[in-house]
């Protein structure tokens, strides 16, 4: 519904094309919410819950029915009632009394509905959050593409110049061997490199549509929340699993009601109208039945005990979503911590193997440190670097898994400017159970745009 809404090789230069060329960030969720099959998948089973409102609401009706009837008998010869009779006959049943029954199916199929609507917000925001990650993996893999080229370059270097000192014997074969070593391990740490650059590539294609071209820069980090406890007292009111956990303790709450109901009586309003067509006569009736179910063998005492079982399940499980949103706020906050502090180290961390490294290098030049010395050096910027890029990666994308958890990952929440699903639209042309009318014809224009 809303989907009309290169390889390894792909140098990593791209990424610096100027930014009215790039694909950002807005542009990568936008295409993952218009292009999830997932969201499709469910906004289809929300219109069918829609649905078991209309037939809720329907139960409240008379239900009218047309029946034509033809019967051949055969008698004795002394009767006069054999041959083909036929009779035409329209009849009416109407639950007027039920203690209820109907009505809190009805009411039944509206919380339903509504869990059923904060189960989708929840999948919107595994979305969305699985693009944010596609988006920062692609770049992410990108730079360690980067890093990984310059890292064969260099001790490429380094192997001509311990090949040049050899062959004037200021070296033995040894620091030459040792730089060869290097250098196939760092092709090989390159040839990984691009594999996951690869991977990450496919996994942007899977969650946003298609593959990524020119990403642009990662745009600043939207706001959260000014400390723990205040992003856990946001989720407690707007995630997602905490408000569809509260809707179905209120459909098992209901679903109670219902069991002890359906052990009363109920009062039916019968009428038909029949008329044979080989006579003249139409017989009418109108009557009126009260049934009550005296015994059932045990079954209706047995479903009031399972809806019981039933809602004390459904608030367990609303305590234990409490629970476990509150501690997932917590692990996301935490880890933003972490990757806040790994930043601040990799940088210092980075800046002293940069300097390291320069004068190792520099004091090779004069014959106080050797090959190998120069390659650790090398090695350890590499690897604070790869460090830095990670711990930037993991507290980007924390943020907006720390918006997940407190229920604010939304499409409206980020401001992406795009179409949403409204759920309101298929569900106000149906909960009335419309059959042909003009809600009805509304209905098929809402069909047909959505197989389109």
């Amino acid at each position: 519904m809303r989907g009309f809404l290169a390889a390894v090789a792909v140098s990593v230069l791209g990424f610096a094309a100027p930014p009215a060329q790039a694909e950002t960030l807005a542009d990568a969720l936008a295409s993952a919410y218009k292009n999830s099959q997932l969201l499709d998948q469910n906004e289809a089973l929300l219109r069918a819950a829609d649905e078991d409102v209309a037939q809720a609401v329907a139960r409240l009706r008379p239900v009218v029915s047309f029946v034509a009837q033809a019967q051949n008998t055969q008698t004795t010869p002394d009767l006069a009632t054999d041959g083909l009779q036929s009779t035409l006959s329209l009849a009416a049943q109407w639950t007027l009394f039920d203690f209820g029954r109907n009505r809190l199916g009805v009411e039944i199929a509206k919380e339903t509905v509504l869990a059923t609507r904060e189960a989708l917000k929840g999948l919107e925001s595994q979305v969305l959050l699985s693009a944010v990650s596609a988006f920062v993996d692609v770049r992410l893999q990108a730079e360690i593409v980067a890093l990984r080229q310059s890292n064969v370059r260099l001790i490429t270097q380094e192997l001509r110049a311990a090949q040049d000192r050899f062959e004037v014997g200021e070296v033995t074969r040894t620091d030459v061997a040792i730089a060869e070593a290097r250098l196939a391990a760092a092709r090989s740490g390159l040839a990984a490199a691009q594999g996951d650059f690869q991977v990450a590539r496919e996994r942007y294609r899977a969650v946003v549509g298609d593959y990524p071209g020119n990403l642009a820069g990662l745009p600043p980090l939207p706001a959260t929340a000014r400390s723990m406890e205040e992003a856990r007292m946001i989720a407690l009111r707007t995630n997602s699993s905490i408000l569809q956990a509260q809707r179905q303790v209120t459909v098992a709450q209901l679903g109670t009601e219902a069991a002890k109901a359906a052990t009363r009586p109920s009062i039916d309003l019968n009428a038909s109208i029949s008329q044979g067509l080989d006579e003249d006569v139409r017989r009418d009736s109108l009557s009126l039945s009260f049934n009550q179910t005296l015994y059932a063998g045990g079954s209706l005492s047995s479903a009031y005990r399972a809806a019981l079982a039933q809602k004390e399940a459904a608030e367990a499980n609303l305590l234990q979503t409490t629970i476990t949103v509150g501690e997932n706020v917590g692990n996301a906050w935490t880890a933003l911590e972490v990757a806040a502090a790994s930043i601040q180290a990799g940088a210092l961390q980075v800046q002293a193997a940069q300097t390291a490294f320069d004068g190792v290098r520099e004091e090779a030049t004069l014959g106080a440190r050797t090959t190998l010395d120069v390659l650790n050096a090398e090695q350890e910027l590499l690897d604070a670097r790869n460090t830095r890029l990670q711990a930037e990666a993991q507290r980007y994308v924390g943020v907006y898994t720390l918006l997940s958890q407190m229920g604010l990952l939304t499409v409206e929440h980020l401001n992406l400017g795009v179409p949403t699903y409204d759920p309101s639209v298929y569900y106000n042309a149906v909960k009335n159970a419309p059959a042909t009318s003009t809600q009805g014809k509304r209905l098929q224009r809402i069909l047909d745009k959505i197989d389109n």
